[in-house]
């Protein structure tokens, strides 16, 4: 059997922690890495009786965070732990203290993690049943539609904690931003386009429909996870406003001392076309993407984006100020590339970087 710890990040659990470590225990599952971030004196007596159920032969451990530090960061201090610890790890399977996840549904997320070790196993929730709290049925579906929007990559669970992540993506999770719950949707981000996702569905477990009890906080910890994902689509406007306002002036620059040549708005459109290209190529691969396929792929696929882009752009302006006489060529370039926008955002996104 593969060596695949159970990371299980705790910020002041209840008796439903000591429940699956039992549990888990009772499988001689493991090994297993338990995080206290932060709980405090008040909660010394949990970690006591959960300590019970860790066996120091077997690796078990309990890391200790002095102050609350959120679950990004736990979840980052187990994986350096394991990483330098457990070299024959093939993963660790992450799994919430608070009871959601079943010692069934973990042994399902070990054993796919197992099947294919590359790959992120999401265990993902169905969110049908009758005692699942409105609020939490309502944020999954919204978060997950506009993280499917915004990134391209749809994944029906976005913030299931019960995941198997392979010891790669441990290793790249570990310089991603974010302390708290905006880091799991962070780490999709990171794997998306080179790490498979592979969903594995679980059991929806909540205590009680209307008293569930979570640290999540709705509109703190909401904000962080959306801002985190607008993050790519801010900074890919930001790039295109720079490359759009170098392209412009360029373009306004050529047009007057080529306006007797044949052809002149295509011949303008095409250099300054290339001056912006440069410069939005430089930005999105090293800022906005972050691309890791490197310059001998990105640099070919987005070449041929490019020269798409131009080809229309040249033939709809070109287009335009002959249907428009009476409109200024700049004027006619700014509405085309501004539908152009969004066609190059989404081919840039899934196809270049």
């Amino acid at each position: 059997m593969n060596c695949i710890p159970i990371v299980i990040p705790a910020y002041e659990p209840d008796e439903r922690l000591i429940a699956l470590l039992a549990d888990l225990g009772a499988r001689s599952m493991g090994p297993i890495v338990l995080i206290d971030d932060g709980s405090g004196p008040a909660y010394a007596e949990v970690f006591g009786n959960a300590s019970r159920y860790l066996h120091d032969e077997a690796g078990d451990i309990i890391l200790v965070h002095e102050v609350n530090r959120g679950k990004g960061a736990a979840l980052k201090n187990a994986f350096a732990h394991v990483l330098d610890h457990w070299p024959e790890a093939i993963g660790v399977v992450t799994a919430d203290s608070d009871g959601q996840h079943t010692p069934d549904c973990i042994e399902r997320v070990r054993e796919a993690l197992e099947r294919e070790d590359s790959a992120l196993i999401m265990g993902v929730r169905t969110f049908d049943g009758d005692d699942v709290p409105w609020k939490s049925r309502m944020g999954n579906r919204i978060t997950s539609r506009v993280f499917g929007a915004l990134s391209g990559l749809y994944v029906s669970d976005t913030q299931t904690g019960l995941r198997g992540i392979p010891r790669a993506l441990m290793r790249q999770c570990l310089d991603l931003p974010g302390d708290r719950f905006e880091f799991e949707t962070q780490m999709l981000t990171c794997a998306q386009g080179t790490t498979p996702i592979v969903e594995v569905p679980i059991a929806t477990v909540y205590d009680s429909k209307e008293n569930h009890q979570t640290h999540f906080h709705t509109f703190k910890d909401s904000w962080r996870i959306y801002r985190s994902l607008l993050r790519q689509s801010v900074l890919y406007a930001a790039s295109s406003l720079v490359s759009c306002g170098v392209d412009i002036a360029a373009f306004a620059l050529l047009c007057p001392p080529l306006r007797n040549v044949g052809g002149y708005v295509a011949i303008s459109t095409v250099i300054a076309r290339v001056i912006s290209a440069s410069l939005n190529y430089t930005i999105n691969s090293r800022i906005v993407f972050r691309s890791e396929r490197g310059d001998m792929v990105s640099i070919p696929r987005y070449a041929a984006l490019a020269i798409t882009i131009m080809a229309l752009s040249a033939s709809l302006t070109t287009l335009g100020t002959m249907a428009l006489p009476m409109v200024p060529e700049v004027a006619v370039k700014v509405v085309v590339d501004a539908l152009l926008f969004v066609v190059s955002y989404v081919a840039q996104r899934n196809i270049v970087f």
